[in-house]
């Protein structure tokens, strides 16, 4: 009889043995990692440097990161090119730099991508002025020409790019004198609507605020949405679980904190801008984006992912989450301690986190470094 049970016994052993070293029977805790890598150095590629970081992955999983590419100095005015890297394997290597536009002299930057889930087409809003003209010349109506909002996009996952073409009758009122799209991304609602986060200033009020573009057409015509005023700019979006819209927003306030404000009608109007007192800021960018899907064991979890320089200065790039929308933001890791500023956040395609952001030893606008990690690290 025990002899009779004996290759029973064995053939169990034998099948639980498999069935540890069987990953989808019981799932394996990944390993924490980090792994960070230079995409533009300034000096390097023709250009003098590399700044404003905007990154978004296509439906297709290709990653692409963009940036502005100043020809000659790190000033935000002169000869600025807009230019994209390409990886086709979620992060780990990367293509040779592309340009998407060069206006010769000319500033034509502040990237700000969104993806059409449905059609699968990369609309890129971006910003040009005169490289002649400053910021303060602009904004003191004194400049020989104006900012202008274009919009390009590519039907090939980021491969090549269509010429640009100009929006600004209907993405800018005749009051407002500086504009930017994002910087960073924009978002594809529940319903379809593409929305763009962006910020500008009034002539007559002289005020900084934020402000949305939106298209309802998927991309073929781009209308002006609600205003969040005043103190507040550069700013990000993202969707709430019940269709709530959130901007979190750049702040003027004098609290070094972020401002928040939100849309129940899809960006048509907003709530008057508060402060965030959890998220610190030395009046920079910053990166919002939500994720829905496997968080630790927790499967289909709903989380927000921020990441800024945590600090009063623009040092220590920083990443947190938030599990009750915002709220609060219990973990908050470390990415890079040293000089740092605008970032942009993406989640890869194999569920693992992507952050371009700015930093440098001496100065911020050094380099433009990719760093990828995995929820493991995030939550260690």
């Amino acid at each position: 009889m025990k002899r009779a049970m004996l290759p029973c016994v064995m053939a169990c052993m034998t099948f639980f043995a498999s069935c540890w070293m069987d990953e989808d029977f019981f799932p394996r805790k990944a390993n924490p990692f980090l792994d960070q890598t230079d995409l533009f150095v300034g000096g390097e590629g023709g250009y003098h440097t590399y700044r404003i970081p905007a990154l978004i992955v296509t439906p297709k999983g290709t990653v692409l990161a963009f940036c502005e590419a100043r020809k000659n100095s790190a000033s935000d005015t002169g000869d600025i090119d807009t230019v994209v890297r390409r990886s086709t394997d979620g992060g780990r290597t990367w293509r040779s730099m592309q340009i998407v536009w060069d206006d010769g002299p000319n500033t034509a930057g502040n990237p700000c991508p969104v993806v059409d889930r449905d059609t699968g087409t990369i609309w890129l809003p971006l910003t040009h002025n005169l490289g002649a003209d400053t910021e303060k010349e602009i904004v003191a109506r004194q400049s020989k020409g104006t900012r202008t909002v274009w919009m390009t996009k590519s039907t090939d996952d980021g491969a090549t790019w269509a010429t640009p073409w100009e929006i600004t009758a209907t993405a800018k009122r005749p009051n407002w004198t500086w504009y930017a799209t994002g910087p960073g991304v924009g978002i594809q609602l529940k319903n379809g609507r593409l929305v763009i986060p962006c910020d500008n200033k009034d002539a007559d009020s002289k005020e900084e605020q934020s402000h949305i573009l939106y298209s309802d057409d998927h991309g073929a015509t781009w209308q002006l949405g609600g205003v969040v005023s005043p103190n507040v700019n550069e700013c990000q979006v993202v969707e709430l679980p019940d269709g709530t819209l959130m901007l979190n927003m750049r702040s003027y306030m004098g609290k070094n904190r972020r401002a928040v404000a939100f849309s129940r009608d899809g960006g048509l109007t907003w709530t008057p801008p508060q402060t965030d007192p959890n998220l610190i800021e030395p009046v920079c960018q910053a990166s919002l984006i939500a994720y829905t899907g496997q968080v630790g064991n927790r499967a289909n979890q709903f989380v927000l992912l921020f990441s800024n320089p945590a600090s009063t200065k623009r040092e220590n790039m920083t990443v947190r989450v938030s599990f009750d929308e915002g709220k609060t933001w219990p973990v908050a890791k470390s990415l890079y301690g040293g000089p740092s500023a605008y970032s942009c956040l993406a989640v890869l395609p194999d569920g693992t986190i992507g952050c371009l952001y700015e930093r440098g030893e001496k100065r911020f606008s050094e380099r433009i470094t990719f760093a990828r990690f995995n929820w493991e690290w995030l939550m260690q």
